[in-house]
């Protein structure tokens, strides 16, 4: 990539946070396909509500331990003992309805993979299957919602998920490549593009 300093880069990635810097470079966009990756974001964007991403982007790893790798089928076991665990632990976000949402999704999760064979399959259904690449020149070409969100938010909540807002499953459109929303200029939209879509 030559001289990473110099390359133009979203408005919103803060170059101070070489953390944040990295998430955007290299995860922010591109299409994930992993039902195990796509349950780590749904119960990360779940967290974030209310909050800012880097405040749960720097608990990742914590939430990763505690979570069992966030392995779905763990996860939906979980029960009070683990609830008041989870409560004490100090690495993530000791919020007693997002854990208990985060248990619930996981219950959640495991029947949509049994009614279409993968969460992967029923999300992208969403997109019809292909990335929506956007463009966006400016700030203001940025939105917090979509139709696309919109409906996958209807369709989460009927199927009893919590934390599952309009705005949250954008959010989560946008971190697994469901939409590519790097900035025209950026240069990872081109390269996601390329590698994804060519």
């Amino acid at each position: 990539m030559g001289d990473r300093q110099n390359l133009c880069r979203c408005h919103w990635v803060d170059l101070s946070k070489p953390d944040y810097v990295e998430y955007h470079d290299r995860e922010w966009g591109v299409p994930v396909h992993d039902d195990r990756l796509l349950f780590e974001f749904l119960t990360l964007e779940s967290a974030q509500a209310g909050l800012s991403w880097y405040t749960v982007l720097r608990k990742r790893e914590n939430y990763r331990l505690a979570f069992d790798q966030f392995d779905p089928e763990k996860v939906a076991e979980y029960g009070e003992e683990k609830v008041a665990a989870l409560l004490q632990n100090a690495g993530i976000i000791r919020n007693r309805l997002k854990v208990n949402g985060a248990i619930n999704n996981a219950q959640r999760f495991l029947a949509v993979v049994e009614e279409f064979g993968s969460f992967d399959a029923y999300i992208w259904r969403f997109v019809d299957g292909e990335p929506i690449v956007n463009e966006i020149r400016s700030r203001e070409d940025c939105v917090a919602t979509s139709a696309e969100s919109d409906a996958l938010s209807r369709d989460l909540k009927q199927r009893g998920f919590k934390f599952v807002g309009s705005t949250i499953c954008y959010a989560h459109m946008q971190a697994t490549g469901m939409v590519n929303d790097h900035r025209i200029d950026c240069f990872r939209r081109q390269e996601i593009v390329d590698r994804y879509l060519g």
